[in-house]
This record gives structure tokens, sequence and C-alpha cells, in this order.
């Protein structure tokens, strides 16, 4: 028995010793790595684009760069409105033609003129305006479409000049700001009176970056511009169309 109890004693102090030994060795590692990590520089934490573009902005100066912005949320705020709207006036011209003939076949006038009181767009109000001058003859009937025509055309192009004025408006205060930041970097070389990178890096950093917001905004609004210009050609091509194929149904009815 008291072989037993020191065997297992003794076997109690080996074991103790490793498990000693074990925490030791992985304590000096473990300080070891720590010393290690904090000798080492920590690498840069990797800025979100957000983050970036808002580092950015602010390095560009709440001047200029604040115009710039304020440029795009008006540019923007009106190519949203007149995207809607010229959605909302699209029309499906060759049902509404059909619509119109059933009705005037069927009804004569007062039943075209009710199918195009009931139909969104300016091509069926420019169907509306020149059924209304049916009894005054063909030729009343010609010009109060062409001169609808051209209110409706107005009202499509509204607000469209204030969008184009933002593309140009957007990129000048950018190359302004860049004339200023080099002035500012100059003034710095003038008043140090020597020539060093860090007194004009400043001044040409905030020119560069008011000349490059400056352009992204143009070109984003640029985009929404042209896409404008391409949705007003389409609807008054329709409303072009639609006034000849009004005419040709007037015409047919008189014979």
């Amino acid at each position: 028995m008291k072989r037993l109890f020191s065997i297992l004693a003794i076997v109690g102090m080996m074991a103790f010793g490793t498990v000693n030994a074990t925490t030791n060795a992985n304590t000096t590692t473990a300080t070891t790595v720590a010393s290690m990590t904090q000798d080492e520089p920590a690498p840069a934490e990797e800025l979100g684009f957000h983050q970036e573009l808002k580092k950015r902005f602010i390095e560009g100066g709440p001047g200029f760069m604040g115009i710039v912005l304020l440029c795009l949320i008006l540019g923007l705020a009106i190519a949203i409105e007149r995207i809607i709207f010229l959605n909302l006036s699209t029309t499906n011209t060759k049902k509404l033609t059909a619509d119109v003939e059933e009705a005037l076949a069927s009804g004569g006038v007062s039943a075209a003129k009710e199918v195009c009181r009931n139909t969104k767009g300016p091509v069926a109000s420019i169907y509306y305006q020149g059924l209304d001058r049916t009894d005054e003859g063909l030729e009343a009937v010609e010009k109060a479409v062409v001169a609808y025509g051209g209110v409706q055309m107005g009202q499509l192009e509204k607000n469209v000049s204030w969008i184009s004025l933002f593309i140009a408006l957007a990129p000048m205060l950018g190359f302004m700001g860049t004339v200023i930041g080099m002035i500012q970097a100059f003034d710095k070389i003038e008043a140090a009176g020597d020539m060093q990178p860090s007194l004009v890096a400043g001044g040409i950093k905030v020119a560069l970056l008011t000349t490059v917001f400056g352009l992204v905004v143009a070109i984003i609004l640029q985009i929404f511009y042209n896409y404008i210009i391409a949705k007003i050609d389409s609807i008054v091509n329709d409303m072009e169309d639609a006034s000849i194929t009004l005419m040709d149904l007037l015409i047919r009815q008189k014979k």
C-alpha cells in the first residue's frame, strides 16, 4: 500500500511539473507574440467608399464643395421630377387611336371626346382639342392641334434648362476651386520664401479635389439630362404622329 501511495505521489508530482512547464512555455510564447505585435506597426484600417468620400469631401473644403453638392441635389431633384412627369405622360398611342376611331364610328365626336377625356397624357389632350373644333372645319382642327401641341411641348420641357445650368456650373465651380487652391499654395511659398513640398501640397490637394467633385457632379447630371431629352423627343414624335392620324380619321369621317 505504501508503495502504491509512493507511485501515485511521484506520478502526481511529475504531472504537476509537466503542467507548470507547459503553462510557463505558453505564457512565454504569448508574451513574446504580444511584444512582437506591439513592436510591429498596426495595419492601417481601410476606409469604406462612403467614409473615403466623406473624408475627401471635408478635405476639399466646405466652401466650394458645399456649392457643388447643392448643384447635385437641386439637379437630381429636378431630374427625378421630370422623369416621373414624363413617364406619367407616356401614352399607348396605337391603343388610343384605335379607341378614338371606334368611338367615332359608333358614337360620333362626343364619344371620341369622352375617350380622350378619360385618357391621360399630351396625346389625348391634343386629340380632345382637335375633336372639339370639328364643327369649325378641318382647318380649325389643324390649327388647334398645332397650337395645343406647342403648349404640351412646353410643359414637357419645363425646368429642363435648370439641369443644363447645373451641368455647366458644377465643373466651373470645381475649376474655380482649383484656381483658388493654387493661389493659396503660391501665397504660402511667397510667405515662406522657400519652395517646399509640404507648403504647396495642401493647396494643390484642395484644387484637385474640387475639380474631381465638380466633374463627377456634371457627369451624373448629364446622364439624367440625356435620358430626359430622349424621353421628350419620343413623346413629341408620338404627338406629331397622332396629330396626322387624327386629321386622317376626321377626313375619312367627313367622306
